[in-house]
């Protein structure tokens, strides 16, 4: 990414959010920092995973003088999250959904139409 270029709002969270469920045990913020694909620093880590665990979407466990973290979500939970805010902050519920289901990809009209029926979770 260029040096002036702006993540994506909650993408650091997201990726460090990945990197937390994808491990077998709580990780320390160095845990977190030596495994992301893309280099962060320690303090930026640090700041991510304290609003993860204000926000409770991340568990914080006393590691000597440290703290280990947890995920308490997913990255499929996060998005809806965002998606149903992103609904609510409309003043017209019917034109924002039917707004993004015009935006949808190929398949996924098809796909949220049986999530809607009854059973279709399953």
């Amino acid at each position: 990414m260029p040096p002036d270029a702006r993540r994506p709002a909650g993408a650091l969270e997201s990726e460090i959010l990945r990197v937390l469920v994808a491990a077998s045990e709580p990780l320390t913020p160095r845990d977190v920092q030596d495994r992301l694909a893309a280099p962060l620093s320690y303090s930026t880590v640090v700041t991510i995973l304290t609003r993860m665990h204000e926000k409770g979407r991340a568990a914080r466990f006393r590691d000597g003088r440290s703290f280990r973290y947890a995920p308490l979500t997913d990255e499929a939970s996060v998005a809806a999250e965002r998606m149903s805010a992103a609904l609510g902050a409309g003043t017209d519920r019917a034109t924002v959904l039917r707004r993004f289901v015009a935006g949808l990809a190929p398949g996924d009209e098809e796909l949220l139409r049986r999530l809607l029926e009854p059973g279709g979770d399953q």
